[in-house]
């Protein structure tokens, strides 16, 4: 089986963090799954964003990509938690999610820099809803990790405590991490955010890894 990771960035739909792109990708690959970096359109509302990241879905299908891996930070987290929770359509199921500190809602507790970018001119509160990971879970919805920290003072810890309920509701086995310390952007987080620890071995469980079990 053929398995595939993107990493997503994050930067407020206006630029692609640097250290939430190679370093991340870098440890993905450490534990011997395949990564690439996905620097999906910025500056450009929505769908610019989620179009790409579809269309690179699809080439990865269609290069023999038996499983596809989203991981994505802030409003990285926002754009994978997107292309995971729409209606797949021809790109294919995404099987696995990713989200550090993400972006989650444009309705509740919203993000102002992603939603000016997303949004643009066409401010409405249906949009804002459409764009809502919490408003878009399913069944259908893949396994999840998330990470957030209390005092994040960009994107609250809400955002993620909004998907976590969503997920719940929705019965699609998850892992909520929270920290009492760590802020926004903390990339792979390091001693106060030590999250890196806790998705190997959720990547060993869901199969993610080569011999099926996180290093030591």
């Amino acid at each position: 089986m053929t398995s595939k990771a993107l990493v997503l960035p994050g930067g407020s739909y206006r630029r692609h963090a640097p250290h939430e792109a190679e370093p991340v990708a870098s440890w993905l690959r450490s534990l011997g799954i395949d990564a690439d970096i996905l620097r999906y359109p910025v500056g450009m509302p929505h769908p610019a964003a989620h179009d790409a990241i579809g269309a690179r879905i699809a080439q990865l299908r269609a290069a023999g990509a038996d499983r596809v891996l989203l991981v994505g930070f802030s409003a990285g987290g926002h754009a994978a938690g997107l292309a995971a929770l729409r209606p797949a359509g021809s790109i294919g199921r995404v099987d696995g999610l990713v989200l550090g500190y993400p972006v989650v809602s444009l309705e509740k507790h919203s993000h102002q820099g992603s939603s000016e970018v997303l949004l643009g001119d066409a401010d409405t509160a249906e949009r804002r809803i459409a764009l809502s990971l919490e408003s878009l879970v399913t069944a259908d919805a893949p396994p999840s990790f998330l990470f957030h920290s209390f005092d994040d003072e960009k994107v609250p810890v809400e955002h993620s405590l909004l998907l976590s309920s969503a997920l719940h509701r929705a019965r699609i086995p998850h892992e909520l991490h929270l920290y009492p310390l760590g802020g926004h952007g903390c990339g792979l987080g390091g001693d106060l955010v030590p999250w890196t620890h806790a998705c190997a071995a959720w990547l060993a469980r869901e199969g993610w890894l080569p011999d099926a079990s996180p290093p030591a």
